[in-house]
């Protein structure tokens, strides 16, 4: 991706989330709602206080965070749909879990 985010933002790849209810039900594209969790793809340098200090990002690359239902602005990059957020939107990053482990 030749993406780069500047100052305090973040750049998210939602999580695809299961077609299919614990039931075995499966789940219509128009009933289905949008995930609220992703995976970090890139970050930028980090936010400046009033001092013109830079404070950095707690966030990583391949980070799975929580965010917010209206969170983030909707891009498409390469035919890729991502999210593009201020680092302040996340509200937290799952612990051990990572891009691999969900996909799998």
């Amino acid at each position: 991706m030749k993406f780069r985010p500047l100052h305090d933002r973040v750049v998210v790849k939602r999580v695809e989330e299961d077609t299919k209810s614990k039931g075995g039900i499966i789940i219509p594209d128009t009933a289905q709602e949008k995930p609220m969790q992703g995976e970090v793809i890139s970050v930028g340098p980090g936010g400046r206080d009033e001092s013109g200090k830079l404070i950095p990002i707690d966030l990583k690359a391949g980070d799975i965070v929580l965010f917010g239902k209206w969170s983030g602005t909707e891009v498409k990059i390469d035919g890729t749909e991502y999210l593009i957020m201020k680092e302040s939107d996340v509200m937290g990053v799952l612990e051990g879990k990572s891009a691999a482990k969900k996909a799998a």
